[in-house]
């Protein structure tokens, strides 16, 4: 049987005006439209996690006006039990977009920078060896959380993002699995061809598998092993919001399921060139049956 994750992760609301610029300082400007989306890296990944087929639970933080997120995940099937209610407002995001595309974002971090307060055992109880736990630096207390975790003989995967000082004092050693895009791989290892970016993380963590997504140039797979490269599948490129984060949960989803590095970065692939297609970031994420469908028709 297939081990379960626990995606520890940000919760986070869009609210996206539409202006005719960019507000200038001391500028008064009245919107053209406005939406309200969900978002977070976390959020993300625990569905595509979950429409991939593995068994989700999402551990984070949320304000009274960020539970409708919660319920968005418990509406794929993720868990959402360890998902706390706190006094304080949502992480969000208020992004400026002009018609011609630019935009601007200031972003704050909330509820989802107040997780620390949660002890780690709690939240990784009923967790043990065979499940993985998810991470990337969107949220505090990733130290504890993982440092508990290898003590339950849990595998940790980490998307280091965005990339930051804080990133570098994580107990990286302890990372199973890293999901980095050529920046981060550059920042973690000092070099920036992919290979020599593989090479290095191989010396740096031996024990741990790369996974080194390369854009329109698709993604590379290393673990000690085997190593391997997949390009990616044309398509109409509509939206890249969720890519990265369907790409790191149908990854994980073929781990856990014990499948050939070849197959789950084929299927992962698959599902990123779907979320490219289409508009907005979690609606975007495909489900499994979909993706299968795609790759039958190749």
């Amino acid at each position: 049987m297939a081990g379960k994750v626990l995606n520890y992760g940000s919760l986070n609301i869009d609210l996206v005006y539409t202006v005719p610029h960019i507000v200038r300082p001391g500028e008064t400007l009245t919107s053209l439209n406005y939406a309200r989306f969900p978002g977070g890296k976390g959020l993300n990944q625990s569905i595509a996690l979950k429409r991939a087929g593995a068994e989700t639970c999402h551990a984070g933080s949320i304000g009274e006006d960020g539970r409708f997120l919660a319920e968005l995940l418990q509406a794929d099937g993720v868990d959402v039990s360890r998902v706390a209610v706190l006094d304080a407002p949502t992480g969000h995001a208020l992004i400026q977009v002009e018609e011609g595309g630019q935009n601007c974002i200031v972003l704050f971090p909330g509820t989802n920078r107040m997780n620390a307060a949660q002890a780690p055992d709690a939240l990784l109880n009923g967790f043990g060896e065979g499940d993985f736990l998810l991470l990337q630096n969107e949220v505090d207390g990733n130290a504890a959380v993982m440092e508990e975790a290898k003590k339950r003989g849990m595998k940790i995967a980490l998307n280091p993002s965005p990339m930051d000082e804080e990133v570098l004092q994580l107990p990286l050693s302890l990372v199973d699995l890293f999901l980095v895009n050529e920046v981060e791989g550059a920042d973690l290892t000092g070099e920036e061809a992919p290979e020599k970016i593989l090479d290095a993380m191989a010396e740096k963590y031996p024990g741990a598998a790369v996974v080194l997504t390369l854009g329109s140039r698709g993604s590379m797979y290393a673990d000690g092993k085997v190593r391997l490269s997949q390009p990616i599948f044309p398509c109409e490129v509509v939206d890249t919001t969720a890519a990265g984060d369907t790409f790191t949960g149908y990854v994980l989803n073929g781990l856990l399921a014990g499948e050939a590095p070849e197959v789950f970065m084929r299927r992962a692939t698959m599902a990123s060139s779907i979320a490219v297609s289409r508009a907005g970031a979690a609606p975007s994420i495909p489900y499994r049956k979909e993706v299968e469908e795609a790759l039958g028709r190749l």
